[in-house]
């Protein structure tokens, strides 16, 4: 059942009524309410309205598709997004990853095993280390593990949750070398099997774009050639 620390609804965005019915009937079997939208516009809608905890989201949408609706909503939001489609190219789940959702079923699909999704996506968010610093900066860049909010020079940050979790990880071990390996097995424990390495590289750029004055000359995430990623152990000038 629902831990007492989860309040707000799941929002499933689904144009297909008896898919949207099956899969709230068995989210709320587990306790989860549920709002259900049937175009990409009412989502938009619906997502402002009740700030869900969860999205599961289909892509070919009518009115506004899938795709822009997960845009939208990260530009203001790190809600876990699973995304829902007939389609399972390896390019579509790169694009739907690396646009900010944190899984990807493929249709037709289990309603038991997209509940369980959704709970260890929830639980993965909720658990966290304890005895570890609560803030962790370099420079002007803060990020807060308790509020899970980044700042660079005072000002907030927007992040989807995957390049949240890159940014903790690489943060918390300034100099550490990181390899697209490791990276990929920690964003993505179930799916490190079907995730390429590039999916890490989009991400890195967005991180980039977000907090670095220049991106193209990087101070805080640095590149090591052939290798992966680390953080800056010096702190910049």
């Amino acid at each position: 059942m629902v831990s007492a620390g989860i309040s707000g609804p799941i929002l499933i965005v689904e144009d297909d009524k008896k898919t949207a019915s099956l899969v709230a009937l068995y989210l709320e079997r587990e306790g989860f309410q549920t709002v259900i939208a049937s175009d990409g516009r009412e989502a938009i809608e619906l997502t402002e309205q009740h700030k869900p905890i969860f999205v599961i989201l289909d892509l070919m949408l009518p009115v506004v598709d899938g795709w822009e609706v997960c845009r939208h909503i990260r530009r203001s939001s790190d809600v876990p997004i699973i995304m829902l489609t007939a389609r399972g190219e390896e390019v579509d789940r790169v694009s739907g990853l690396t646009l900010g959702a944190d899984d990807y079923v493929v249709k037709p699909f289990s309603p038991r095993e997209l509940v369980a999704r959704v709970k260890a996506i929830l639980r993965r968010g909720r658990l966290g280390p304890t005895k570890e610093k609560s803030l962790l900066s370099h420079g002007d860049l803060v990020l807060d593990r308790e509020k899970r909010k980044v700042s660079l020079s005072g000002r907030r940050v927007v992040l989807t949750s995957h390049e949240y979790k890159l940014l903790e990880a690489l943060m918390a071990a300034p100099g550490k070398v990181f390899t697209r390996d490791e990276l990929v097995t920690y964003l993505y424990p179930r799916d490190e099997a079907v995730v390429i390495d590039r999916v890490i590289d989009v991400h890195i750029g967005k991180l980039r774009h977000k907090i670095e004055k220049d991106p193209s000359r990087p101070r805080f995430i640095l590149t090591v050639r052939g290798i992966g990623y680390q953080f800056a152990d010096a702190e910049p000038e």
